[in-house]
């Protein structure tokens, strides 16, 4: 009977024992645990059961591209045996660094990419690299259908196009979403054919936007760690809600889990003006620009902006009054954070509208009002251009670019491009090298690049002093 009474006894001890930690419990979760509750709610909201439905509703309109091109090299039976070591590095990647040093030969290469409808008349959105110097593109629906493809028009500065197809019947297609409006850490569904796997989907977040990774001038990438392959370029990135958010670009090798996409709200006005004309038109300000880092901010007093370092003769902004030194602080009220900013928001502007600047000028900000012209690629040319015989064309660093190369401040030129077969090409200078002197004068921007050149004469040689990725500081002499 004692040993019953005991256990007894120990059931209402230990009962009473769980009953006080239950109280503390809920005393703790009320003192101190709304935010976690908070972030637990927010965690079931956000997290879905699965994604069968979306994929099931946006499949039918991403579509398979197959292209045929001639091509000269040595095929791909070649370039097995030359592949760089353990992959490309992400600079090779986005600056195409590999010369073929064997004989050329023309041959029939095939490539696969993805793309999406965006209407039910059969116009597509894909990657300018997808269709490039395509001789025949065919899209292949998901249920088997193959057509073949027009062009109606490219933009290789944001790797955009859009090509079309005669369909029979209506089309399904996606709409375009508002990339400006995710976050950092939302859902994200990719849809795509990888490697040549029709139809594959994967599912990640949203890691990071605004991203710059040496593409071009317009960067301004979505990043995700949504699984995106070879063969996913040109697919659409989509929101829970089914709605296109981005357009699968890019990834870096070797880095697993990393993968780029133009932002929707970039592409929407570029898609309008390829369907429209079959063209982009482009404005233009007409000024050299750099990012203000804390030293120039604290100099200046002011907290954002970009800082006008050159104004080119004959353009808009020297017809608006700005000058060297000007920080602009806004455009038609928006305001301007990077120098990718106020690029983009210029570039996206009629031309022949009249903006408003604000613009900081010793110690006082001012409006300006500016007409916005079209952004003409040839006086660009001539001015980031040497002489032809070289076949080197180069631009200015941006801050962006030095922080990619872990320079303290901007400086030298950026080797935009390098003809094949050029002298330039033979001597060894690569894309993405960066030039700081030429026969030991100093290059600040492209035009002393063009005029140290331009004043040397034909036989003098030419030593250029440069850095390149995974490289370092090197000199490279060409004898023309």
């Amino acid at each position: 009977m004692k040993a019953v009474a005991l256990k007894k006894q120990s059931g209402v001890f230990y009962a009473a024992m769980a009953f006080l930690a239950a109280l503390l419990l809920l005393a703790g979760f009320h003192a101190g645990s709304v935010v976690h509750a908070a972030a637990q709610q927010r965690s079931v909201a956000m997290v879905p059961l699965d994604f069968v439905d979306l994929a099931a509703d946006a499949s039918p309109a991403v579509v398979n591209i197959s292209t045929v091109k001639t091509v000269e090299g040595p095929g791909r039976v070649f370039e097995h045996f030359f592949r760089e070591p353990r992959g490309r590095d992400p600079f090779d990647q986005f600056f195409d660094r590999f010369f073929d040093p064997f004989q050329q030969r023309e041959y029939r290469q095939r490539s696969l990419g993805s793309g999406f409808l965006i209407g039910k008349d059969g116009y597509i959105v894909t990657n300018h690299h997808v269709i490039r110097d395509a001789d025949a593109i065919v899209v292949k629906l998901k249920d088997g259908r193959e057509y073949d493809a027009e062009i109606i028009g490219t933009d290789s500065s944001t790797d955009l196009a859009l090509i079309r197809i005669e369909s029979e019947r209506d089309l399904p297609y996606l709409e375009l979403g508002d990339s400006d409006k995710i976050r950092v850490g939302q859902w994200v569904l990719a849809i795509g054919n990888p490697f040549g796997l029709d139809h594959t989907v994967t599912s990640g977040i949203v890691s990071a936007k605004g991203r710059f990774i040496g593409a071009g001038q317009y960067d301004d990438f979505i990043q995700t760690d949504a699984s995106i392959n070879p063969g996913n370029s040109g697919g659409p990135l989509l929101d829970m809600e089914g709605r296109v958010v981005g357009i699968n670009t890019a990834i870096i090798a070797g880095g697993d889990g990393i993968g780029f996409a133009i932002p929707s709200s970039m592409a929407r006005t570029i898609i309008d003006q390829l369907r429209e004309s079959g063209e982009v038109t482009r404005g233009w300000l007409g000024v050299g620009i750099q990012n203000l880092d804390s030293d120039l901010k604290e100099y200046y007093g002011i907290d954002q902006g970009v800082l006008v370092t050159e104004v080119f003769s004959g353009h808009p902004a020297e017809a608006a009054g700005i000058e060297v030194n000007d920080i602009i602080v806004s455009v038609s009220g928006r305001p301007v954070d990077s120098s990718r900013t106020l690029s983009r928001l210029i570039s996206g502007l009629p031309v022949g509208e009249k903006t408003e600047l604000a613009v900081f000028r010793d110690g006082s900000m001012m409006m300006i009002e500016a007409t916005i012209a079209k952004r003409d690629e040839e006086p660009l040319a001539q001015t980031v251009q040497p002489a032809e015989e070289l076949g080197v064309h180069v631009a200015g660093m941006t801050s962006d670019m030095a922080r990619r190369l872990n320079l303290r401040e901007p400086r030298g030129v950026v080797v935009e491009e390098v003809e094949p077969g050029s002298i330039g090409a033979r001597a060894g200078i690569r894309r993405g090298d960066v030039i700081f002197e030429v026969n030991r004068q100093e290059v600040k921007k492209p035009s002393d690049f063009a005029r140290i050149i331009g004043d040397l004469g034909e036989k003098d040689p030419i030593q250029l002093y440069l850095l390149r990725a995974n490289r370092g500081h090197m000199v490279i002499t060409i004898r023309r």
